[in-house]
């Protein structure tokens, strides 16, 4: 029997009897082996103030950065190249056609933008300084190859800006790095930020960054704005949550890591807010991820875990198995027609693009903002090892 068939129908079978994929699990244990990394916990005040330059972020770290986990290795990528597009394999679940456009009106002018895909979180994964590519793929197209990063930082915070032109990225060594999406243009912004509990997360504006700094002598770590076109970087004070994600609206959404709450606040910091029923006592599900905030901030697409059950370690996951609304904590019904659901990006306009497993393979689903599929593709066999980092214009 195909070993990857067989991996595929265990973790079938494990969803079950528990929301959270078997397969993922032991991933997720081989990647915290594998990197080394340390939990991080905090109590999150966040307070983000506009200026007429930018945006400011008000941040206050009271926990320890996660320790590096070793050195690694920078490299010169080669010019873009384009990727033959493997023929389709037969779908083992029913669907509707992939070039078929379900429904109309509202959502018939909607389309799939540029996909970004990093290496996936692998059992057979290369050691954390072994060159990979990024890939992109708008559907219809065939992928592309883009930069060469280091394994562990395209595994576990590479993010892309919202214009969809430059990447930054955070290696082992703490050295934060951006560069067009070719590789071109590539420049070490500053040394000592942490590359775990924070990712580089792009400011709407795609001209600034929040990072985080490691902390210096066993005290807090700083976090604040990094300018890319200077490198300079202004401390703020506020915020010891993970993971944070932007809507374009300045809508900041953050993992509060003491107890698993989503916390999200408008670009003022007058308002602040948690999405209901995760991480408050008697509360069925926390979550420690979140991939994807809508436009608006009105929806959060997040990896959702029963307060019973296996919590993972400190670094991203982009493994998204609800969609909730932000005000109710409702989930939002989503059309995979009985298939699993995998990953979830939300892209300007509000439409998502939702990726879902269908037998061996995986597809993406283009859903308009009120909900309505509007068509899906297959996605080329070379992707499978790989995941969405980022769904933009």
């Amino acid at each position: 029997m195909n070993q990857d068939r067989l991996r595929f129908d265990l973790a079938d079978l494990a969803e079950e009897v528990t929301p959270v994929d078997l397969r993922d699990r032991a991933l997720r244990t081989s990647r915290r082996l594998g990197i080394q990394r340390a939990a991080a916990t905090s109590a999150a005040v966040l307070v983000v103030l506009a200026a007429a330059t930018g945006t400011a972020l008000a941040i206050r770290p009271n926990s320890q950065a996660p320790v590096p986990a070793g050195p690694s290795v920078t490299v010169t990528a080669p010019p873009v190249e384009t990727t033959p597009t493997p023929s389709a394999e037969p779908s083992s679940t029913p669907s509707t056609s992939p070039s078929e456009t379900t429904g109309g009106g509202p959502g018939g002018d909607v389309t799939f933008g540029r996909l970004v895909y990093g290496p996936a979180d692998l059992a057979n994964a290369p050691s954390l300084t072994s060159t990979v590519r990024l890939q992109s793929w708008r559907p219809g197209d065939a992928p592309v190859r883009l930069l060469g990063l280091p394994y562990g930082p395209a595994q576990v915070n590479v993010s892309v800006s919202p214009d969809g032109k430059r990447v930054a990225w955070v290696e082992t060594t703490g050295a934060v790095w951006v560069s067009a999406l070719d590789g071109s243009g590539r420049r070490k912004l500053r040394d000592g930020v942490d590359d775990l509990c924070w990712s580089p997360v792009w400011l709407p504006n795609s001209e600034q960054l929040v990072v985080r700094l490691t902390a210096a002598g066993g005290g807090d770590p700083d976090t604040g704005v990094l300018d890319t076109s200077s490198g300079k970087f202004t401390t703020v004070t506020g915020l010891d949550g993970c993971h944070a994600v932007f809507a374009a609206d300045g809508t900041l959404a953050f993992a509060d890591g003491s107890d698993g709450t989503i916390v999200l606040t408008d670009r003022n910091g007058k308002t602040r807010r948690t999405v209901p029923g995760l991480g408050a006592k008697g509360s069925r599900y926390v979550s420690f991820d979140l991939s994807s905030l809508s436009p608006d901030g009105r929806r959060v697409a997040l990896l959702r875990i029963d307060r019973n059950g296996t919590y993972g370690d400190a670094a991203r996951e982009l493994l998204v198995n609800a969609v909730l609304d932000t005000g109710t904590g409702k989930e939002v019904s989503l059309p995979l027609e009985g298939r699993q659901l995998r990953q979830v990006f939300f892209q300007p306009d509000g439409s998502m693009v939702i990726r879902v497993r269908s037998g061996d393979r995986y597809v993406v689903v283009l859903v308009d903002a009120t909900g309505r599929k509007i068509t899906e593709r297959a996605e080329p066999s070379a992707l499978r090892d790989m995941q969405i980092v980022s769904a933009g214009p």
